[in-house]
């Protein structure tokens, strides 16, 4: 009997030990749970932030501006568009007026003789 006793002791001394065990992974996993979640709001909050600085940031009057002032653009025009061909060819955009090879129409009853 003393021997069933003994290790029926053992058994819930294991059992208790395993249990507490148990209870403290449990906590540390409930904390470390906590820290990401909290950690995952931050990262969130983070996000929106940024997002709203992104669009703040690619405004098209701001983006004309940086790109007038620090790349020194300008706004394109007919007298500075230059249009290339695939052998390499610049094409003018704004071509010089022809010269004018037609002849004048006839006045009408110029060419006709009075009657």
């Amino acid at each position: 009997m003393a021997r069933l006793n003994l290790l029926l002791l053992i058994a819930v001394l294991c059992s208790a030990m395993y249990l507490v065990h148990t209870q403290y992974m449990s906590r540390q996993l409930f904390t470390e749970l906590h820290r990401v979640e909290l950690e995952a709001r931050r990262l969130e909050l983070d996000q929106d932030r940024l997002q709203v600085e992104k669009r703040a940031q690619a405004t098209p009057l701001r983006i004309e501006k940086l790109a007038k002032e620090q790349l020194k653009m300008r706004t394109t025009t007919p007298a500075i568009t230059q249009y290339v061909r695939q052998d390499g060819t610049v094409i003018p955009a704004v071509a010089a007026p022809a010269p004018s090879t037609t002849t004048p129409a006839p006045r009408p009853g110029a060419s006709r003789g009075a009657h």
